[in-house]
């Protein structure tokens, strides 16, 4: 028997989410991101990046995007795991901005003239994984694994804005948003009551994004 918080429409919202993840169908909520510049400039910018800063553009963003990708999924199994609507709803609420992201990716790529990572489902299935065992530990353990989860993307975005070209004022408005914005989910789920995540868990965390963004940023 399938748990109670299991309801067909709960598994069917899960199923769209992963088919409009992985076909590209996002939309964002949001404007994208740009930095205060004039639109001449705006304009001109992709043309003028290097192809050695656009190929390191294309690759750092195609990280994101598969970042945001695993967030919708960790997300989406989070909320279907969620032991109270209170849990349920922050899970949705902070899945809506992490669509955005995932979008504005998305966007960033194309313009760039790169693409997503080819192992997208891959990753999609096994944050998905992740979500429900996080979620099925309590609503605490959950929002704790959500907190290490968060910061340390935003750790792992504030080295992107370090490595990302100076002239990609685009992707750099794109990161530094979702940089904001990952910050405060976290803070959210401590506010939220979140358990602290224990250290061996956390370094575990560490070896395997490690391992996913150095594959994402060649397939």
């Amino acid at each position: 028997m399938l748990p109670r918080m299991w309801t067909q429409d709960a598994l069917l919202e899960s199923l769209d989410l992963a088919l409009r993840t992985l076909t590209r169908s996002a939309h964002a909520g949001r404007p994208m991101p740009r930095m205060a510049t004039s639109a001449a400039t705006l304009a001109g910018s992709d043309d003028e990046l290097r192809p050695e800063d656009r190929r390191l553009s294309g690759a750092l963003m195609r990280v994101n995007h598969v970042g945001e990708v695993c967030a919708q999924a960790l997300y989406a199994a989070q909320a279907l795991t969620a032991r109270t609507d209170e849990v349920r709803d922050r899970m949705k609420e902070a899945a809506r901005e992490e669509t955005d992201h995932l979008a504005w990716c998305e966007r960033r790529l194309d313009e760039l003239g790169d693409r997503p990572s080819l192992l997208n489902p891959l990753w999609y299935a096994g944050a998905f994984a992740i979500g429900l065992v996080a979620g099925r530990a309590g609503d605490d353990r959950s929002l704790g694994f959500l907190v290490e989860t968060e910061r340390q993307v935003e750790q792992h975005l504030a080295s992107h804005l370090d490595r990302l070209p100076a002239a990609d004022t685009a992707s750099r408005a794109v990161v530094e948003q979702m940089k904001l914005d990952e910050a405060r989910h976290a803070d959210m789920a401590e506010r939220a009551g979140a358990a602290t995540m224990p250290q061996p868990l956390a370094w575990a965390m560490r070896v395997a994004a490690r391992v996913m963004t150095s594959t994402a940023r060649v397939i």
